[in-house]
């Protein structure tokens, strides 16, 4: 889609400084953008990018104004003052590029349906969907191509189901749920009891839960509860090939980067964040606001509002110090080094000291 700045102006209830009949082409990050692209300027950072930059036109914070008028005194940019920039060139990026979905259809007689499911007004169920008996379907729905939904499944208004996402029997997912391709919910947990010599399977009997506004990435697994549910709160956002285990119960608005891993009967408060690759041992509880960087290993309670990293992880302070000891180890040991090389000089001389008295 192509329009100008005066539209996008227009759009953002804007003033414009600059070209306002400027053709915008498409919307890029700063040092990606050409002469018909918009980009966004938040931060002092990328206002210094901004001199290497091609844009034709920046949606520019209104606090970073007179900065940018003082670094850029011939206005080669068109400018439009926002109160917010990154959340004006969302809007005007989901205008520049509009979602692309499978028309609405209906329901599709290719999709395999049971005669009992409950399914309500508005939904698009596609090709190759298997919905199993007992489900109950609220409205405004999509299921995609090849997704399975298992045995008295229930699923709330305005949910999305990707491709190949697939539902064990039991799974209750609220409103406005969004489940990504291949995205597995209500497997059973990993739980054995070692007898006689061997691992023998406990039975998972429990479910999942999720609740309202969630999203849940591609190839992400929860499995289901040995009792109860296994539950994720309402808002968490769930990246992609994460890993939840039974009997979890993860806390409001929540946010866990890619390929973390949680093992069974973990607890978290609301407003968690985990980066990339973190692993948190079983029974362990995350309090509100915790903060866990990128590969730590979580073996203990972390404390609300602390943020902890590494391996065990520990308070990123604590943590920080350990690494800055670590790396003066090579210096550390040659300090050892020639310390203990005069320890032996001075042992040395005082074993000739000795003998000398001696003989005298």
């Amino acid at each position: 889609m192509s329009t100008t700045v005066e539209w996008i102006a227009q759009e953002l209830n804007c003033l414009v400084k600059g070209n306002q009949r400027l053709e915008i082409h498409g919307a890029e990050s700063v040092l990606k953008a050409g002469p018909h692209d918009i980009t966004f300027v938040g931060d002092e950072l990328n206002l210094k990018r901004l001199k290497s930059s091609n844009a034709g036109a920046v949606l520019l914070e209104k606090r970073l104004e007179e900065s940018f008028e003082k670094a850029f005194e011939e206005a080669p940019f068109t400018s439009i003052a926002v109160e917010d920039a990154q959340a004006a060139f969302i809007k005007i990026i989901q205008k520049l590029r509009p979602q692309r979905q499978l028309a609405d259809i209906g329901v599709s007689p290719q999709a395999l349906i049971s005669d009992d499911v409950q399914l309500g007004e508005n939904c698009h169920i596609y090709p190759q969907v298997t919905i199993r008996p007992g489900v109950r379907i609220g409205k405004n729905c999509r299921i995609y191509p090849g997704a399975y939904i298992g045995d008295d499944c229930v699923i709330g208004d305005d949910v999305t189901i990707h491709a190949n996402a697939v539902f064990y029997p039991d799974v209750k997912l609220g409103n406005r749920v969004l489940v990504h391709a291949a995205a597995v919910l209500g497997c059973d947990g990993f739980g054995y009891r070692f007898e006689q010599g061997r691992y023998v399977k406990i039975p998972h009997l429990g479910s999942v839960r999720i609740e309202d506004d969630v999203e849940i990435g591609a190839g992400t697994t929860i499995d289901r509860g040995m009792i109860g549910p296994t539950v994720i709160g309402e808002g968490s956002k769930i990246d992609n090939q994460v890993m939840i285990a039974h009997n979890c119960e993860i806390g409001k608005h929540n946010a866990f980067a890619s390929q973390v891993g949680f093992a069974g009967s973990i607890t978290t408060g609301d407003y968690v964040r985990c980066a990339g690759q973190v692993g948190v041992a079983d029974h362990v509880h995350i309090g509100d606001q915790a903060t866990l960087g990128a590969r730590a290993g979580v073996h203990r309670d972390i404390p609300p509002g602390e943020v902890h990293i590494g391996t065990p992880a520990a308070p990123e302070k604590e943590q920080r110090k350990i690494v800055m000891s670590i790396r003066k180890v090579p210096e550390m040991r040659k300090q050892i080094r020639e310390l203990e090389s005069q320890i032996k000089q001075m042992s040395e001389q005082l074993e000739n000291l000795n003998q000398i008295t001696a003989n005298q």
